[in-house]
């Protein structure tokens, strides 16, 4: 999969989804937690697959729906491909595509991305069974969002993919991976790393003498009396391997920076049809526009659709006639020609709330549309769901 990280001129007010598609190679969706983001999100990569791409969706959602939305029990830091024979079976078609899903296990990622810089054998293990690495895993490898940098700049940039769908995790941690690879990038090129990282002719022996020189002395040889003089060799041997992984962590990060902003990349914020959901929405909107970050639409799932142009007399003659062809007595007929009259003045309600919030989010979106998905019936949980609501999808009405 190529990354173009040139900026080009794209109309996306004249670009449906399915249209966007075929333009873009990486997908991000972000949301409220609940929107049904995870499911949105796999729906996209099926459809990329039915029609003939090869495509990933990875999640960073520690809540783990993904392997619900897909009919798996589980699955983990391995990619794993997911048959689609039941739904080309049911459309008697073919389809050269293929789909792939994944959940990130940060301390896998973390050893994999150890072992693909290390300059050999010795070095991988050095770093791998020392306490300092260990102890910084357990660190970083809790904050999911480096680890996603680390993971999405792999299958991006190893064109295994046409394309990669990516579902991230509710507001804070979301925005907390779209800011982690600037930060890590920053992270590596301040002066105490430099000054860890700075050449040495005698390797660790001359790092560890270094930490017991200078200004900081006094603080590691305090360092060295409580922990052990093992914890400062530990130390120096561990800056010492880093020094070889400098320059790929660096450049991993900021090429998922840069990324982001790419013209392959396409933000979708995901909705609920509730004051609450479009609130966060527009928190997001807000955010990806102070990082400079384009939403190319926001997705309105589950909205009521009711017809509105229908008078009340046609109404009334219509549940009537219903009700005769189910012959029904008299009186239950009435009892239930006044329960769905209710019902639908409710749900006509309702729907047109759900419309005002939609013309409230359209006036705060500056660079994209807003696609309306109909609420669906039932549980999304295998692909013959998943095709359902991927077709709702390319097929949803805009603004």
């Amino acid at each position: 999969m190529s990354l173009s990280l040139n900026k080009e001129q794209m109309n996306i007010e004249q670009m449906n989804i399915e249209q966007m598609l075929h333009k873009k190679s990486l997908f991000i969706c972000v949301g409220a937690g609940g929107v049904g983001k995870t499911s949105t999100a796999a729906a996209l990569a099926l459809q990329f697959a039915l029609k003939g791409k090869k495509a990933l969706v990875l999640t960073i959602d520690p809540a783990k729906r993904l392997a619900n939305a897909l009919g798996l029990s589980a699955f983990g830091n391995k990619e794993t491909q997911i048959s689609l024979d039941d739904i080309l079976q049911m459309d008697s078609r073919d389809s050269d595509g293929e789909l792939w899903a994944m959940m990130l296990d940060g301390k896998q990622t973390f050893d994999d991305l150890i072992e693909k810089l290390s300059k050999d054998e010795k070095s991988k293990q050095a770093i791998l069974n020392n306490r300092v690495y260990k102890s910084i895993t357990e660190t970083i490898v809790g904050n999911q969002e480096y680890m996603a940098t680390e993971k999405l700049y792999d299958v991006v940039c190893s064109d295994r993919y046409d394309v990669v769908v990516l579902d991230t995790p509710p507001v804070k941690n979301a925005l907390d991976f779209l800011d982690s690879p600037g930060r890590m990038a920053r992270f590596v090129d301040k002066k105490i790393m430099r000054w860890f990282l700075a050449p040495t002719e005698n390797k660790e022996k001359k790092l560890l003498g270094r930490l017991l020189e200078g200004t900081s002395s006094a603080l590691f040889y305090l360092l060295g009396f409580i922990f052990g003089k093992e914890f400062l060799e530990d130390i120096a041997v561990f800056f010492n391997h880093f020094r070889d992984l400098y320059e790929g962590f660096h450049l991993r990060h900021s090429t998922v920076e840069k990324m982001f902003g790419a013209d392959s990349t396409a933000f979708f914020i995901v909705t609920a049809p509730n004051e609450a959901s479009v609130d966060v929405a527009e928190f997001f909107v807000s955010e990806l526009e102070k990082r400079e970050m384009d939403v190319s639409g926001v997705i309105v799932n589950q909205r009521h659709f009711v017809k509105k142009d229908v008078s009340k007399e046609v109404l009334d003659a219509e549940l009537l006639k219903l009700c005769e062809q189910e012959g029904m007595e008299p009186s239950h007929a009435k009892k239930l020609y006044s329960r769905l009259t209710v019902a639908y003045e409710r749900l006509l309600a309702l729907s047109e709330q759900e419309e005002m919030l939609e013309k409230r989010l359209s006036q705060n979106v500056h660079s994209g549309k807003i696609w309306s998905v109909p609420r669906l019936s039932g549980e999304v949980h295998d692909t013959v769901a998943l095709k359902v609501l991927g077709e709702k999808l390319l097929n949803a009405s805009a603004q």
